[in-house]
């Protein structure tokens, strides 16, 4: 599951949030650049609004909206 996670979300990819089941979620809508896939599987995010909360698969909801470049 974690490489399947890593093939879809490389880091450098922009995403926006849906929805985050967290009361310290950034409001949906943030936007954000993918830093990595941890070992456990979360979505590591640099948040535009300066948070770095995790997104978590299955869980929380994003979109990508730019994928990385190559």
């Amino acid at each position: 599951m974690v490489s399947a996670l890593r093939s879809m979300y490389p880091a450098g990819t922009r995403v926006e949030l849906i929805s985050m089941n967290d009361p310290q979620a950034p409001p949906a809508g943030t936007t954000g650049t993918i830093t990595g896939i941890d070992d456990i599987g979360d979505i590591m995010v640099s948040w535009n609004n300066g948070s770095s909360l995790n997104v978590i698969p299955g869980e929380d909801v994003i979109k990508i909206i730019q994928e990385k470049t190559k």
